[in-house]
């Protein structure tokens, strides 16, 4: 879900809220992301259930990637 669709959903009556959960995992600057309408990072589905950090804290944030 893109943050146009999300809002036209709501817009539309389609929806009250719209939930990014596995798209929260891979951008944990998500609002910020949406905001300026910048490229998502893709999640790892063989991360979302490890024991260590892999796939919750070693995503790159958007300051990371535009500084790069």
């Amino acid at each position: 879900t893109t943050a146009a669709e999300a809002q036209a959903a709501i817009d539309g009556g389609v929806a009250d809220a719209i939930a990014f959960g596995r798209t929260f995992l891979a951008n944990p600057d998500l609002p910020e992301r949406l905001r300026v309408d910048a490229p998502l990072n893709e999640s790892n589905p063989r991360t979302w259930y490890s024991q260590g950090p892999e796939g919750y804290i070693d995503y790159p944030a958007l300051a990371e990637q535009q500084a790069a």
